[in-house]
């Protein structure tokens, strides 16, 4: 045998071996909800969160019970990505589900009913990101065959389908993750970033016509990363990205000639998974949450110049995939209605886990937060078939390695 494959198969066992025992230690750490497959994609949503699951299904589960609520079943592969659409001019007032998957297809259920409205073979590989523009009518769809579709989603209830209405096909890599911002009615910002790290920022305008095609003109290429873009949040004029490169970047976007100097790199010592600005949330507050690894990581930026680490803690046994805000809503005593915020993250290790944002302050590797009784949740039926749906085959686990590189 291949020296190589030995020591790479005895690399393996050690991972293996290292993640069982750190799996009995973090069992309870999160009050851990323990999910049937692995949570690639989530939406918190009031007290709820929604999945999209290597199990092929996306589901709406209890943030305080862990009870899993709603359950769609028809994608064939792993479902990789989620956003939602309320169309104002519906009376009934559907918020529509849209979902992406491995499968290549785009479904679009009716949250109210679970009825599948409508379901378009949209790329020609992996679907990896969705991007919902409310106002616009608008979704954006990326995938790994590198292309950028536009969608109409005016009337989708009615027509029971959606009109593809312009594409980019402009990287020369699968695009990652998609950012964007609304400039009036007829136009917007779009941020396309791939897996080479390239990041291009297009002006999108529509025409006059219903439905109508968006045309594209690229505004600019920002080469901010090494390496794979996963994540990127914009919002009061600047871009955050998540990277394989170990770093957060912050970017004034339109770049400000009144500003001397950029803000520095959030570094990391691993591949940045994950990210979450609490300045850009109804919170309002200086803190931004990174994932490396298995780790959350809480900064304090409120000198954006010299950004400060101030909590972190070692969350799962496996990659983080994913951090949300949760503003948990319960009544006190009295009935009153208390707020409080907690950081939500989901990870590869198959849970949801919730962390007080005041317990993510005064965390530490050498002080964790403290063990918490796991949510149990009452069983639903996963999809029928070979029994195999809750499991990735050798191939799949490859590509979604691949996939969180």
């Amino acid at each position: 045998m291949d020296d190589s494959v030995l020591f790479r198969a005895e690399s393996e066992l050690a991972i293996t071996e290292a993640r069982k025992q750190k799996a009995e230690r973090t069992k309870l750490l999160g009050s851990p909800i323990q999910l049937g497959g692995k949570a690639i994609d989530v939406v918190v949503d009031g007290n709820d969160i929604w999945i999209a699951e290597n199990t092929h299904v996306a589901k709406k589960v209890d943030l305080e019970s862990g009870k899993i609520l709603q359950i769609y079943r028809g994608h064939t592969a792993p479902v990789t990505c989620l956003a939602f659409y309320r169309d104002d001019r519906d009376t009934r007032g559907s918020q529509l589900l849209i979902t992406g998957s491995w499968d290549r297809t785009i479904k679009i259920w009716d949250t109210s009913s679970k009825v599948l409205q409508c379901s378009i073979d949209a790329h020609d590989d992996f679907v990896k990101s969705l991007l919902v523009v409310p106002s616009l009518g608008l979704l954006v769809s990326s995938g790994s065959d590198k292309i950028v579709r536009f969608w109409d989603l005016t009337d989708v209830v009615e027509r029971k389908t959606i009109t593809p209405i312009g594409f980019v096909s402009a990287h020369s890599r699968p695009v990652e993750c998609l950012a964007a911002s609304i400039v009036s009615d007829t136009e917007a910002m779009l941020f396309t970033g791939d897996t080479m790290g390239i990041i291009k920022v297009w002006k999108l305008e529509k025409g006059h016509e219903p439905q109508s095609r968006w045309h594209h003109t690229l505004l600019d290429t920002l080469n901010l990363h090494r390496t794979r873009v996963t994540q990127m949040i914009y919002g009061a004029g600047q871009l955050w990205t998540a990277s394989s490169d170990e770093t957060v970047q912050i970017t004034m976007y339109p770049p400000d000639p009144s500003v001397p100097k950029s803000t520095p790199p959030l570094i990391h010592p691993l591949p940045v998974r994950a990210l979450l600005p609490l300045s850009l949330t109804p919170l309002a507050e200086p803190y931004v949450v990174t994932a490396y690894g298995d780790v959350i990581r809480l900064y304090d930026i409120s000198t954006a110049f010299e950004p400060e680490v101030v909590g972190e803690i070692d969350a799962h046994w496996h990659d983080v995939t994913a951090v949300r805000l949760w503003l948990r809503t319960s009544h006190d005593a009295a009935g009153r209605i208390k707020i409080e915020p907690f950081i939500v993250s989901v990870s590869l290790d198959g849970t949801v886990r919730k962390w007080h944002l005041s317990e993510l302050l005064t965390s530490t590797p050498e002080n964790p937060v403290e063990p918490k009784h796991s949510a149990m949740f009452s069983p639903v039926p996963e999809p029928s078939g070979d029994g195999t749906a809750g499991e990735l085959t050798e191939e799949e686990e490859r590509e979604l390695a691949e996939l969180m590189l």
